[in-house]
């Protein structure tokens, strides 16, 4: 993102000035498109005896996730996930780009950026 010109911030980056977590995030969401990063941070499973744990993003990655659907909009919001990293049940269906290992994942970001009508120089993109 930072390649391609467009001002990034990094919400562990910003002062804390004694906010809380969730402060520091409302004070930093006036933004044009979010990107989060769901990585295997976490494991977890269903309550069953049955159930195996699974990699999953941590519980605040997911809340700050749906946190930008409902101030931006889907459409404004794009979820990276890292391997097989769990999917959040309530947005089944929602299009998650995958972090491969080629870097494939660079260009279908670019793709969302445009789709929501941000400007990018696609020569920057690759």
């Amino acid at each position: 993102l930072e390649r391609l010109d467009l001002k990034v911030i990094i919400l562990h980056e910003q002062p804390n000035a004694g906010r809380t977590i969730i402060e520091k995030l409302v004070d930093h969401a006036n933004v044009g498109f979010a990107v989060v990063l769901l990585t295997p941070d976490d494991v977890g499973k269903l309550n069953a005896p049955t159930q195996e744990c699974k990699p999953r993003a941590r519980q605040n990655v997911i809340f700050e996730l749906g946190y930008f659907y409902g101030i931006l909009g889907r459409n404004r919001v794009c979820a990276l996930c890292k391997y097989d990293v769990e999917q959040p049940s309530d947005v089944h269906g929602i299009v998650y780009i995958p972090l491969d290992d080629s870097g494939g994942w660079k260009m279908n970001l670019v793709r969302e950026l445009i789709q929501a009508g941000i400007e990018v120089d696609l020569k920057k993109a690759v």
